[in-house]
């Protein structure tokens, strides 16, 4: 048995737990119960200068420019993401590269958003001094008062002092976790006062499953010419073939003042077979009050009640008319399954 290895297979997973302490599970929560503290304490702290920041982020006209260095930096590069994709435009400039020529990159309409916990990294130092020669508006996120950075700033965050969770109180954790916590409470604030919609936020999100779930029913319906639509007394030996060329398994019927009065489904089509289809009129066939959908309504939306309601179509209205038409299959084509 040994020789096949199953023995081996086995005995080392039998003795995994051998000797196991619960060390990592406590220090995990030493570190998440450190790192909720300096959250709840940077929530306490919040005030005034938030609103200040909040200020001058709106009024510029330009882009915020985020900027900071070593794991400050990577918290930046975040924070500018998530402003981009709240619809405030960002961008992450290294404070390094900055210092050669990438601070033509900043221009008066900007506003600089620069995170240094020590608030005394020399990496800033060029870029700062950039800000302060153009006038262009300064907000620091630093852990301390009176330094350079706090100093410099036309407003500053300032971070409450909570210990780092690392326990030697070196590797930035705690200070970042608050750091990136704060650039969130900003981007959403500002995505708040704007009044940033669910659209907007397709318009900038269009892939993925964030994009496919913001889908409307007007981005995938058919329009126009496409709509297989009728008056209540065209003859069934005339709406067939027109129903069939169309493709959609239906026809909707509409009344004189161009409104949905019912549809003709294929299922109406076998019913009606022995009754001298052909020789009765759409209004006579139809069924009245069909399922139908706005045309802003989420194209999941769309889809729940077609599954809802075991049908392969809805015709899209406004105002009581047809404007166009969703088959399930474009909600299927879309992701949306």
């Amino acid at each position: 048995m040994t020789a096949n290895g199953d023995t081996g297979a086995a005995t080392r997973t039998a003795s995994a737990p051998v000797g196991r302490t619960d060390s990592g599970l406590h220090s995990a929560r030493r570190v998440l119960k450190l790192e909720a503290e300096g959250i709840e304490a940077l929530d306490a702290a919040l005030g005034d200068r938030f609103v200040d920041a909040l200020d001058l982020l709106i009024a510029a006209k330009g882009r915020v420019i985020v900027t900071g260095m070593g794991k400050s930096g990577h918290v930046a590069r975040k924070i500018a993401a998530t402003f981009a994709s709240t619809g405030t435009p960002a961008q992450f400039v290294h404070p390094g590269e900055a210092s050669h020529g990438d601070l033509g990159m900043i221009v008066p309409a900007d506003v600089v958003l620069a995170l240094s916990n020590s608030g005394e990294t020399s990496e800033l130092r060029d870029l700062l001094e950039y800000t302060r020669r153009f006038g262009i508006p300064l907000i620091a996120i630093t852990g301390r008062a009176h330094s350079t950075l706090d100093e410099m700033a036309d407003v500053t965050l300032l971070l409450p002092a909570t210990p780092e969770a690392c326990p030697m109180g070196l590797a930035p954790t705690t200070s970042t976790t608050v750091s990136l916590a704060l650039g969130d409470a900003l981007a959403v604030a500002l995505l708040e006062r704007k009044g940033f919609s669910s659209d907007d936020f397709h318009v900038l999100h269009p892939g993925g499953r964030l994009g496919q779930s913001l889908l409307r029913v007007s981005d995938l319906m058919h329009e126009g010419d496409s709509v297989p639509v009728c008056g209540t007394d065209m003859a069934m030996a005339e709406a067939i073939p027109y129903m069939t060329a169309k493709s959609f398994g239906c026809i909707g019927v509409i009344d004189d003042e161009g409104r949905l009065a019912g549809v003709v489904t294929d299922g109406d089509l076998r019913r009606h077979m022995e009754n001298g289809l052909l020789n009765r009129t759409a209004g006579d066939v139809m069924t009245v009050d069909p399922k139908t959908i706005r045309p802003q309504a989420l194209a999941a939306e769309a889809l729940a009640l077609m599954n809802r309601h075991s049908i392969t179509g809805l015709f899209v209205v406004d105002d009581g008319r047809p404007v166009g038409i969703i088959h399930i299959h474009d909600c299927l084509r879309a992701g949306l399954a």
